[in-house]
């Protein structure tokens, strides 16, 4: 049997971080199986359909890597004849019937079920009318939809769940539920399993939330004579404070992690880590690798908690672990603007300073600055906090000394001596060194170490700017 799965979201907004947990898990056990991964959009809520949400979702999987299998991604609002051929086939076999009943109706009746303390759902009411009831209503101008009609058998619903194990639901808890609306398309429960059907798909991986419909699912394919696919429903996913996930909590937009710096890998990797482990202490993995590795038998039942720090953890320790020419290929990929006009050999050595500080790429295009641009600062942030004006001046002039004897910067630690040299001259204390030049270089408190600045800047610049610093304090 050739695996096959499929993402089927629903245009009604931008992808978060639930529906793309869900992408991936299918995209991975597909590929584990060296299997077809599809993309379905089911656009057929029209009242919620916001078109231009597509694009996201496009955007989203490629920019994760997840490169669907169909060549023509399939719309379900092309598809409305083929739902209304199927839906007729269930009215002529009596497994479905015309229902008339009103929203207002409808909606006093749950309204009524609630306040006697029942469970909402609706109380078959024109399951009871004949032929001649649905003519005489048509007739008079009634709109219908189509319901299925719940069958008396099986009194249980049993699949056995790819993460769950055994999955039993008394059928009598399903109500008569709508498979064809009024206005011609076919609601969720309806299409999805005409379409998995038709593309073969063999597995159906969701989230947990589907339990509750799935024997609505099953019993469609009893009622077609079809062999249902194999489900996996996905544990819940739920913040560090044990609630359901929210914005609060980084449930935001996936592209929106991408433009704060987040690599595709470092998403992949945390997402993927949302209800599957390997079994072992490895955290951090490659696509190539989670393929290779991935067993949904390794996915748990327990709600998988969003941690925004263990995915800044994972992204920092890519970012630490790429080749520095790979890195400029992410940063220029995250902000082209940043890199224009920027000096390629300069850009390098910041961004080697900057790599084992750096948790997105966006702390290097913030924080980096200094590096490329003229630096202003208060000429009083050059004095240490336990030295003197003197002193510090003293020191940035010993240092310029020595810069002057110097033909090459060859790394950080080349910088490093000639400062300590430069304490030692004049028995001058590392605040009186080394605070000074770092504010003149960086013209900031907190940055990498002077010695690493003062490599990457190379020593014209570097001279320039401390030459820079003296004047300031000479004539405060």
């Amino acid at each position: 049997m050739t695996v096959r799965t499929r993402f089927a979201p629903s245009p009604t907004g931008k992808p978060h971080i639930g529906n793309i947990r869900t992408a991936i898990f299918e995209y991975l056990y597909a590929k584990s199986k060296n299997g077809e991964f599809i993309l379905r959009i089911e656009d057929t809520d029209r009242e919620r359909f916001i078109p231009e949400t597509i694009k996201y979702i496009e955007e989203s999987l490629k920019w994760l890597g997840l490169t669907w299998d169909n060549e023509n991604i399939v719309h379900q609002s092309t598809r409305l004849d083929i739902y209304k051929k199927y839906s007729e086939k269930l009215l002529e076999e009596g497994k479905a019937y015309k229902c008339f009943c009103s929203k207002e109706r409808l909606a006093e009746l749950r309204e009524k079920q609630t306040k006697e303390g029942k469970a909402p759902g609706y109380d078959a009411c024109c399951r009871k009318l004949n032929p001649e009831d649905v003519e005489k209503l048509e007739k008079g101008g009634k709109t219908s939809v189509l319901r299925f009609k719940i069958p008396e058998t099986p009194k249980k619903v049993i699949w056995e769940d790819l993460v769950w194990e055994t999955v039993s639901i008394r059928a009598d808890t399903q109500e008569d539920f709508i498979i064809m609306k009024s206005d011609g398309y076919p609601t969720y429960n309806f299409a999805n399993v005409i379409d998995d059907h038709d593309m073969g798909i063999s597995h159906v991986i969701r989230g947990e939330e589907f339990i509750p419909s799935t024997p609505k699912h099953i019993l469609l394919y009893l009622a077609f004579g079809w062999q249902h696919p194999s489900f996996a429903h996905l544990p819940l996913i739920i913040g560090k404070d044990k609630k359901k996930l929210s914005k609060r909590h980084g449930d935001t937009d996936i592209l929106d992690y991408r433009e704060e710096g987040y690599l595709a890998e470092s998403m992949l990797n945390f997402l993927v880590l949302l209800g599957w482990n390997l079994g072992t202490t490895q955290e951090l993995f490659s696509c190539k690798e989670l393929i290779k590795y991935f067993d949904i038998k390794r996915v748990g039942k327990a709600p998988a908690v969003f941690d925004l720090d263990r995915l800044n953890w994972i992204n920092g320790e890519k970012i630490r672990a790429m080749k520095v020419d790979d890195l400029i290929k992410e940063v220029a990929s995250f902000n082209s603007n940043f890199m224009k006009n920027k000096d390629r050999d300069l850009l390098q050595r910041a961004l080697i300073v900057m790599q084992t500080r750096m948790v997105t790429l966006k702390d290097f295009t913030d924080g980096s600055g200094f590096f490329f641009e003229d630096i202003k600062y208060d000429p009083r942030l050059l004095i240490f906090k336990k030295s003197t004006q003197d002193d510090s001046l003293g020191g940035l002039k010993n240092v310029l000394e020595l810069l002057g004897q110097t033909k090459e910067i060859k790394s950080p630690k080349d910088a490093d001596k000639i400062m300590k040299k430069a304490v030692a001259s004049q028995s001058l204390s590392n605040g009186d060194v080394f605070w000074p030049v770092r504010v003149a270089l960086s013209g900031q408190e907190k940055s990498p170490s002077p010695g690493e600045i003062m490599w990457a800047l190379g020593l014209a610049k570097s001279k320039e700017r401390l030459e820079t610093a003296v004047k300031l304090l000479e004539n405060p």
